[in-house]
């Protein structure tokens, strides 16, 4: 059995114009599954397949409008699109924000409900994730949280320090999973979390066991009787097991 990182879910306020939003940023396809769900796919690619990385946006009566642990990093290719790109996320209804960056090469923006995320100068080692460059977690401990997930993810770590760990797809595909260190991690749950697919699917409960084993502890976010797992990982965020529906 494998367990890979297969998208990211993000609580909103409005899912379809968050979505919406989000869409036209990535240049992403846009459906939805049920009422206040809505899912983002690259262009080409329909869920779950494994060479794509996806979005859910799911509506909840109070998301809150903070800097949650969780972050996306999107990647650009040179000076002119990261100017660019900038500047239509701005037009899509972006805004600038303020995180204590200080004097840096890359744009801190959030988007319309207020989930911040960063705008990258070019990078070399994000030429060919997508749009995505990174999803990155905010830690304590980014060596404790590598041993974690390196375990627990079917996928590859490339670098870990005192100050961050890096894991990406074994297939050297789309976004990284970045884990770095920062002071004052957030209480209380999570604004956007990880969703993790069993292959196969019904291999669910025996991957809910290994993690556990791992670590891993059982978490409540009034979730009720659904097919999915929730756990949080050594360090308290939260992600998905999914299940069959």
């Amino acid at each position: 059995m494998a367990l890979r990182l297969v998208q990211v879910n993000i609580k909103a306020q409005d899912d379809s114009a968050l979505g919406r939003f989000w869409a036209e940023a990535l240049g992403w396809s846009m459906s939805s599954e049920a009422p206040g769900v809505t899912n983002l796919e690259p262009a080409g690619f329909s869920w779950p397949d494994p060479a794509a990385f996806y979005i859910d946006l799911v509506a909840v009566p109070d998301p809150g409008t903070v800097k949650y642990r969780a972050h996306l990093d999107l990647a650009t290719t040179s000076a002119a699109h990261q100017a660019e790109l900038v500047a239509r996320l701005k037009e899509l209804g972006a805004t600038p924000a303020d995180t204590g960056q200080g004097d840096v090469p890359w744009t801190v923006l959030a988007d319309p409900e207020g989930n911040v995320f960063r705008v990258l100068e070019p990078r070399e080692m994000y030429r060919d994730t997508g749009p995505i460059a990174a999803v990155v977690v905010d830690c304590a401990d980014p060596r404790a949280m590598a041993r974690f997930w390196d375990q627990a993810l079917d996928w590859t770590l490339h670098e870990v320090t005192d100050d961050h760990a890096l894991l990406r797809s074994a297939a050297g595909t789309g976004p990284y999973l970045e884990f770095r260190r920062t002071s004052g991690a957030q209480t209380g749950m999570h604004r956007t979390h990880l969703d993790l697919l069993p292959d196969p699917i019904d291999g669910k409960e025996a991957e809910v066991a290994r993690l556990r084993e791992l670590g891993a502890t059982p978490a409540d976010v009034g979730q009720g009787d659904v097919p999915w797992t929730v756990l949080a990982d050594p360090e308290g965020n939260e992600f998905c097991v999914l299940g069959r529906g």
